[in-house]
């Protein structure tokens, strides 16, 4: 424990050897320098500003040195530049002065977290333990991550390196490649990963609601609260909360977020007390966010503090190579869900996947191939050219001439009004009903293969059907049902 105020140094050692650890301090630079040439230990706790020089000393020396310990920084009030630039450098964590006693012992206490499940701190059965597990871990958590490409090699050595932190990072790809999986993986690397992991899409969640949802809401707050409700930091309390699309969140909430983030502290909706939380934050977003700072959508002070450390993950069409194990890992998940055998997946399957743009990513690789096994025969799976109609396509093309006047007389392509619409909705339902009909012409009427290729779900899909009014043409006096 490093800081040159002796009260609150005696403050922080009587805290900690009361939760049971063994402390030594010091007051300056050189004083701790000493000290850490003469012993290891298993964290290190350092104010930012000394009478003979400044914490990040310390921690550089821990970092040059490849030392195992893990270092806390203590920056004053509002000082979010040295905070960040701490992180950047390998701090595990930092707290702001006036410290809350409550919150340095959960920091402290993650920090420290399993080195007592290994054997004596230091000795060399401790490093290969601990070394083991940690790679084993590692190992595990990244199968997700399918890809041997060097693009792919490179996103899995940034996790690994990572993880262990408490920095704040913000992941950075196009929709379908995968972001969450890196957010999954990054908290299963962790040393939270007993702990929960709380995932958030901030772009479905209707902006009067932001508040209450984020930092939960007391009995009474709104109309119909008739109970205490926890928000998603309340959830992911010791664990990871996942912010997907943050650039969606409005300006407003940008600004709340930031204190929760700076301050660690909630106040849920109705109350007057914050209470403290312990989250790691983990976002993502498709968004260029350095171009919305520029534009004023997003706030330069909360990107700051977001993107701490950065994980850029690549499109498919950059990691073409991952295509072979990208589809067996694809077909194996959808003959798992489906009960089915997984398809053989030959030259000729992958030439043909080779040759689509697939601009979705994995997400539009993973509809592709599901519609190929809904659609296809036995043997080898094969994927339908474009404009080229499979069997049983075919066939529900020439049901075409018995079917509904409503379903015959859909145009391919609504045309965009000239000017604004005199009826929204009934726009809207235009285009979307055109869409439907479209889709399911081209998949042979088939519901579960149209729901797969427009990505929603066969609940879904049903109900469009229902609300719009298609009617799907007939077969035997019903309607064609989905395959089996």
């Amino acid at each position: 424990m490093v800081d040159d105020e002796p009260d609150l140094r005696t403050l922080y050692e009587l805290t900690l050897l009361r939760e049971g650890y063994r402390v030594e301090t010091a007051g300056s630079v050189q004083e701790g320098s000493a000290q850490l040439q003469s012993q290891h230990f298993d964290v290190v706790i350092t104010d930012m500003r000394l009478p003979d020089g400044v914490g990040m000393e310390l921690l550089l020396l821990l970092r040059e040195q490849s030392r195992t310990e893990r270092c806390i920084v203590m920056t004053a009030y509002g000082s979010a530049e040295n905070a960040v630039e701490a992180l950047r450098a390998g701090a595990f964590d930092y707290l702001t002065k006036p410290v809350d006693l409550r919150q340095f012992r959960q920091v402290v206490a993650s920090a420290v977290q399993g080195i007592g499940a290994v054997p004596a701190p230091g000795t060399p059965q401790a490093t290969a333990t601990a070394a083991s597990g940690s790679q084993e871990f590692n190992t595990s958590a990244l199968q997700a991550l399918v890809g041997n490409s060097q693009a792919m090699q490179l996103v899995k050595q940034r996790i690994a390196k990572v993880a262990k932190g408490m920095a704040p990072v913000l992941i950075h790809g196009e929709s379908g490649t995968g972001k969450e999986l890196v957010a999954r993986a990054l908290h299963a690397c962790s040393q939270r990963a007993s702990g929960p992991m709380v995932a958030v899409n901030c772009g479905a969640i209707p902006e009067n609601l932001l508040e209450a949802e984020f930092f939960g809401a007391r009995k009474g707050s709104y109309t119909g609260a008739t109970q205490d409700r926890p928000g998603y930091f309340q959830a992911a309390q010791g664990g990871t909360l996942f912010l997907d699309e943050i650039g969606d969140l409005p300006l407003a909430m940008q600004a709340k977020l930031l204190r929760a983030i700076q301050e660690r502290k909630i106040r849920p909706l109705g109350s007057t007390q914050e209470e403290s939380v312990d989250v790691r934050i983990v976002s993502a977003t498709h968004r260029d966010l350095g171009t919305e700072v520029q534009s004023g959508n997003f706030r330069q002070d909360l990107y700051y503090r977001l993107n701490v450390i950065e994980i850029e993950l690549p499109a498919l069409r950059e990691r073409r190579e991952d295509l072979s194990l990208l589809c067996q890992a694809l077909l194996k998940k959808l003959a798992k869900e489906s009960g089915l055998a997984t398809p053989a997946l030959d030259e000729a399957s992958l030439a043909q996947i080779a040759l689509l743009p697939l601009p979705g990513n994995v997400r539009e690789l993973e509809n592709v191939l599901h519609r190929a096994i809904a659609l296809g025969d036995d043997g080898p799976l094969r994927i339908p050219p474009s404009g080229q109609q499979s069997s049983n396509e075919s066939a529900a093309s020439q049901a075409l001439t018995a079917a509904p006047h409503s379903l015959q007389e859909a145009p391919a392509e609504s045309p965009t009004p000239a000017g604004l619409p005199e009826n929204l909705q009934g726009w809207l339902d235009e285009q979307e009903r055109s869409i439907l009909v479209r889709a399911l012409q081209d998949n042979g009427f088939n519901r579960t293969a149209t729901a797969a290729r427009l990505g929603i779900s066969l609940r879904q899909i049903r109900y469009r059907i229902d609300r719009l009014g298609i009617d799907l043409p007939a077969e035997g006096g019903k309607h064609q049902t989905d395959n089996a």
